[in-house]
C-alpha cells in the first residue's frame, strides 16, 4: 500500500482527524502555523514551508529547532503557503495520495482557496490522489467517469459537488439518485446518503468532489 503525504496547515488541533492518519504518512509537511501546531503536539515534520507571519518570532524558533528542513517565503506573494505544501507534497512522489489537513474550519476564503485547488491546471495531474480531510469531513476529487466508492464507517453524509458545469452526472444508488443530469452552474447535491456500503456515480464532463461527513 502506497504511503500517504500529509500537508498540515494551521488549524487547531480539535480539527484534526484521528491521529491514527499520520502514523501512515511517509511525510508530514507542516505549513505556517500547522508546523508549529505539529512539532507543539508530538509530531515528526518533516519539511515546513510559508511565510510564517502567523508565528511570533519565539514560535518560529521553536519551529527551527524542531524541523530540520525549514524554507521561509516572503509574505509577498503570488501563492498561497498551503498551495506551496501542495507542491512540494507533488514533488516527493508521482502516486502517493496526498492530505491536506487543518484546510477547514478557519477563514473562509482560506477554505474556499484549498476546495478549488485542483481547478488550477497545475494541480490537475493530482486532483485525483488528493483528498481534504477534518474531523467531521472527507472531501475527494473526479474527473469525469464512472466511480464507485465505499462509505466510511463513521461518517453518515454524501454530498455531490459539482465545481464546475457537468454533463451526463448519474447518480445510480445512492438515497437520492439523478439520472443523466445535465448541471449548469457549479452545484452540491448536499445531505445524501449511502444505502449499502458502496455508491456508484458517473459523468462525462466536469471535475466534481465528493464530501462524506457527520455531525459533530
Amino acid at each position: 500500500m502506497k504511503k500517504s503525504i500529509i500537508v498540515l496547515a494551521g488549524s487547531d488541533k480539535t480539527l484534526w482527524p484521528s491521529m491514527n492518519i499520520f502514523d501512515e504518512a511517509s511525510h508530514i509537511i507542516g505549513v505556517d502555523r500547522g508546523a508549529y501546531e505539529g512539532v507543539r503536539h508530538g509530531l515528526s515534520i518533516d519539511m515546513a514551508v510559508g511565510d510564517f507571519d502567523s508565528l511570533s518570532p519565539e514560535e518560529l524558533s521553536y519551529v527551527k529547532k524542531h524541523v530540520e528542513k525549514v524554507t521561509q517565503y516572503p509574505a509577498e506573494k503570488d501563492e498561497t503557503d498551503t498551495e506551496i505544501g501542495i507542491s512540494v507534497a507533488s514533488e516527493l512522489s508521482d502516486d502517493a495520495k496526498i492530505i491536506l489537513i487543518g484546510g477547514t474550519g478557519g477563514r473562509l476564503d482560506h477554505f474556499l482557496a484549498n476546495l478549488w485547488l485542483p481547478c488550477q491546471e497545475r494541480f490537475k495531474t493530482i486532483a485525483t490522489r488528493f483528498v481534504i480531510k477534518d474531523n467531521q469531513n472527507t472531501i475527494s476529487y473526479f474527473f469525469p467517469g464512472e466511480y464507485t466508492i465505499k462509505k466510511e464507517s463513521d461518517k453518515k453524509y454524501l454530498a455531490f459537488v459539482c465545481l464546475t458545469p457537468m454533463t451526463h452526472l448519474s447518480l445510480y444508488d445512492a438515497k437520492y439518485q439523478l439520472d443523466d443530469v445535465e448541471v449548469l452552474q457549479p452545484t452540491s447535491y448536499a445531505s445524501n446518503e449511502f444505502v449499502s456500503g458502496t455508491t456508484r456515480f458517473s459523468f462525462a464532463s466536469g471535475l466534481m468532489c465528493v464530501i462524506q461527513s457527520k455531525d459533530k
